[in-house]
């Protein structure tokens, strides 16, 4: 399992301390969401904070564009250090040409999917598709609950991918915690985004260490 801890649940009064937890915890990303006030009901980050983010982390930055008009911000959203990049199914004309501009600037090309959204919208896409984010929660906030029937969206989304012979890779953002996480692997996810399950727990470090364990034991 790939582990991204989301930021937006962490201290933002102290966002290079977050990342510095994130490296001890043995995370492999940090999750930056980026929303704009419009596609979803909440504003965060702009580039300014994730080019001052890649600044001080060598952790590569897996970030979310949840706004509305995502073509007009690749470009300096890529430039400040997105080493993935995902856009809305939902909120891209023309995802095709999207991906391929994230894709010649060097980074991952992804694609988010809201909950109610079937995963059977991407089957001709996929072969241009890194990899694929299922929103497990609704858009816009943090430390919402979980919501189960995402995960066969998983185990339906992997067998496409499978039937199709595109090396895409699953991630599900959204609720993710310890009681889950095993659950969530088992269905095909190998990317976890795991926010207030890390930010909100006494030992971020330590919870990072706890979401894996549980994720590898249970794969084994």
């Amino acid at each position: 399992m790939l582990l991204s801890p989301s930021i937006l649940a962490a201290d933002l009064a102290d966002l290079k301390g977050a990342a510095d937890l994130c490296a001890r915890g043995g995370a492999d990303f940090i999750h930056v969401d980026v929303m704009d006030g419009h596609f979803v009901p909440n504003l965060t980050f702009g580039v300014p904070v994730v080019k001052a983010l890649s600044a001080h982390s060598e952790l590569p930055l897996e970030v979310h564009l949840m706004v509305s008009n995502p073509d007009h911000l690749l470009d300096d959203y890529l430039g400040a250090g997105a080493a993935w990049l995902s856009v809305h199914w939902e909120a891209s004309v023309h995802l095709d040409r999207t991906l391929t501009r994230i894709r010649e600037q060097g980074a991952k090309a992804g694609v988010a999917l809201n909950p109610a959204t079937p995963v059977e919208v991407l089957e001709d896409i996929l072969p241009v598709v890194d990899f694929v984010m299922l929103l497990s929660v609704n858009p816009g906030f943090s430390g919402q609950s979980f919501l189960p029937y995402v995960v066969d969206k998983a185990r339906r989304l992997r067998e496409m991918a499978e039937k199709k012979g595109a090396r895409v890779t699953v991630a599900m953002d959204g609720g993710v915690d310890r009681d889950n996480v095993h659950q969530v692997v088992e269905a095909g996810v190998e990317l976890c985004v795991a926010g207030s399950a890390v930010f909100g727990a006494p030992d971020p470090v330590a919870a990072m260490q706890e979401l894996r364990h549980r994720a590898e034991a249970e794969s084994e």
